[in-house]
């Protein structure tokens, strides 16, 4: 088997769509790089924040299910999404960035020897920046050139993700024979596994924890972590591999802007594999790309029912001249 590349991209679930563009374009400075809806329920919007250029392994993906009720931290949960940083110093930055706008956070602290800044957004979805001032490994991706957040400063795509799971050594145990990861370290309860290339864009830290009960899936929660291959044919091989060692798969799914295969792993983790392209940019404009509803060829005959179902969302940026500040 060749090994995973690294992260893909994160989905959770937003209370609001339109306080989540918000949030990530104005208050994070992430580039909304696709406006599309959920395939499976096309009633739900699906917006995809990234890096300027859209790079897969930068992207943080998210549902607005209508009615969804709010969700439970617990055991059992893919807990945390991390966003890299260039350098330390750019979390200070942030520390006051996050300050002035009244964002939670919990102040820089220090795991497994990279600098860190937790905080939460308005439905209390839990985030980290992570420094990448002495990381090695999958590259970065290139901060939103237009944003608001100054270059130095600015995201430049997924760090590590954080599973709390109850049986640790089934999950290790699949992490390591069946996705190919390696433990390269433990704090406490937390354990550093990563795959690849490796380093900040190629990590899951597993925090082992019986004591709390089981997470409850609803707005503020994730709902899947994926990972990169490099084409379709590394998709298949991935499929039968999966299965081959018992797990039950979805099978082939083109999503258009990728495509992908989905496992649940572990009670209530559901792992996505997920290919580099064909990307987000090759239906609309660099200057003006996630500002119309975009849609899957699948799905473009039904247009008209898919906007008289989800209301209009105003995401035009290639107006706004940011002040980066």
């Amino acid at each position: 088997m060749r090994n995973l590349k690294g992260i893909h991209h994160v989905t959770a679930i937003t209370s609001s769509a339109e306080n989540n563009y918000e949030f990530f374009t104005y208050v994070l400075g992430m580039r909304l790089v696709k406006k599309t809806v959920n395939q499976d329920d096309i009633q739900t919007y699906h917006l995809f924040f990234a890096d300027d250029k859209g790079s897969a392994g930068t992207d943080m993906t998210f549902f607005d299910f209508p009615n969804i009720p709010k969700g439970v931290h617990g055991t059992n949960e893919i807990a945390k999404t991390s966003f890299r940083v260039p350098t330390d110093a750019a979390l200070d930055y942030w520390v006051k960035r996050f300050d002035r706008l009244n964002v939670k956070h919990n102040g820089i602290k220090e795991q497994f020897g990279k600098k860190t800044l937790s905080f939460v957004d308005f439905d209390d979805q839990q985030y980290q920046l992570i420094s990448d001032e002495i990381n090695e490994g999958v590259a970065p991706g290139t901060p939103w050139q237009k944003g608001p957040i100054p270059l130095e400063f600015a995201i430049t795509g997924l760090g590590p993700i954080f599973v709390r799971i109850a049986d640790f050594s089934s999950f290790k145990e699949m992490l390591e024979r069946v996705m190919l990861f390696k433990e390269i370290g433990q704090e406490d309860a937390y354990h550093l596994f990563e795959v690849g290339e490796g380093g900040n864009g190629a990590q899951i830290i597993v925090e082992h924890n019986e004591d709390l009960p089981n997470s409850r899936q609803g707005f503020g929660t994730v709902h899947h972590a994926a990972f990169r291959v490099e084409d379709r044919a590394m998709l298949d091989e991935w499929t039968k591999h999966f299965e081959d060692n018992g797990f039950r798969t979805s099978g082939y799914v083109d999503r258009h802007f990728f495509e992908s295969l989905y496992t649940r792993v572990a009670p209530q983790i559901l792992f996505e594999l997920a290919t580099d392209g064909p990307g987000f940019m090759g239906d609309e404009e660099y200057e003006t790309v996630g500002e119309k509803l975009s849609l899957p060829p699948f799905l473009e005959p039904k247009r008209e029912q898919i906007e008289k179902l989800v209301r209009p969302i105003d995401t035009v940026r290639s107006t706004i001249d940011f002040v980066k500040e």
